[in-house]
């Protein structure tokens, strides 16, 4: 049987988790691994976070949001990279379209309140944080005489330059970025005046070109800080990749502001802390020196 696991495990980390980092014990990742495992975390260690539920039926969806209202987020129960998810969600079009193609990805699925606000991923290992990161959906800044799709061309030239490939990868000019631009009554043509920031995708994901930013460590408010480890210690976790959203930024206490904690990552994806678009590159060695050291004897399990 445990070898069979192994073989499960090795084929569902090929297909979804390529590239993850594998540094915590398999009891960690058991109890990590879904949403709603990672929700009733953060409520059991009075972490703030968004409501939400698991459902199954789109019908307890709709109950969620006459409930609590609009805008929400609609994501798989099980997953990773943003795969499947769906936000802003703003109106009940969207509620239904979002709770019935989430199911490509996983049989249950989270419904959860969202928050506009600044998105943050933090690795925290024991006792520290590792990296802090700042992610952003694809934009372009308008120059005043370019149009999007010239600006786009320009942005790939910039990453390619920077050798953030295949990391961070191009921005396409497909069908989800002409709709996207289309709700905003935009097309690749469209010329946006100086400095103005257009956003040409909703997810902060990777592969449609989302963008990564580094944070000075030391701008992390003491309050904040105290949170990420707390949650890492609550698990006994080595490493954690903490998803989370401050309405005013991660500078600012949780005190004073909303935010929500997202998510918890047992097997964060640590290269992208490598390759930001804007910021300065971090030196990890010593950490991963520290986590290459560690031992697992059920690494590979899943």
């Amino acid at each position: 049987m445990k070898k069979l696991n192994k073989l499960i495990y090795r084929r569902i980390s090929k297909i979804f988790m390529d590239g993850c980092s594998d540094y915590n014990t398999l009891d960690v990742r058991k109890k990590s691994r879904t949403k709603l495992q990672a929700r009733e975390a953060f409520a059991r260690e009075n972490i703030p976070h968004a409501k939400g539920m698991k459902f199954f039926s789109p019908f307890k969806a709709v109950r969620f949001v006459k409930e609590h209202g609009f805008p929400v987020v609609i994501k798989p129960n099980v997953s990773g990279y943003s795969r499947g998810s769906h936000f802003p969600i703003t109106n009940y079009r969207e509620l239904w379209k979002a709770a019935i193609m989430v199911k490509i990805w996983w049989p249950t699925s989270i419904i959860e309140q969202y928050l506009k606000g600044k998105n943050y991923r933090v690795v925290a290992v024991k006792g520290d944080l590792m990296s802090v990161i700042r992610r952003y959906p694809p934009f372009v800044i308008g120059d005043g005489k370019s149009t999007i799709s010239e600006l786009i061309d320009e942005e790939n030239q910039i990453r390619k330059a920077m050798k953030l490939h295949p990391v961070i990868h191009s921005i396409q000019k497909n069908s989800r970025i002409k709709r996207f631009l289309k709700k905003q009554r935009l097309t690749l043509n469209s010329i946006p005046q100086k400095s103005r920031q257009v956003e040409l995708y909703n997810k902060i994901a990777l592969a449609p070109g989302g963008i990564v930013e580094t944070i000075d460590k030391e701008h992390v408010a003491a309050e904040n800080r105290q949170l990420f480890l707390k949650i890492l210690d609550a698990f006994n976790a080595s490493i954690f990749g903490i998803d989370v959203i401050f309405e005013k930024g991660i500078e600012v206490s949780h005190e004073s502001q909303k935010c929500i904690f997202l998510e918890l990552n047992s097997r964060p994806y640590l290269k992208m802390h490598d390759y930001p678009r804007y910021g300065q590159k971090q030196s990890l060695d010593r950490y991963y020196q520290t986590l290459n050291s560690i031992q697992l004897a059920d690494s590979g399990v899943f």
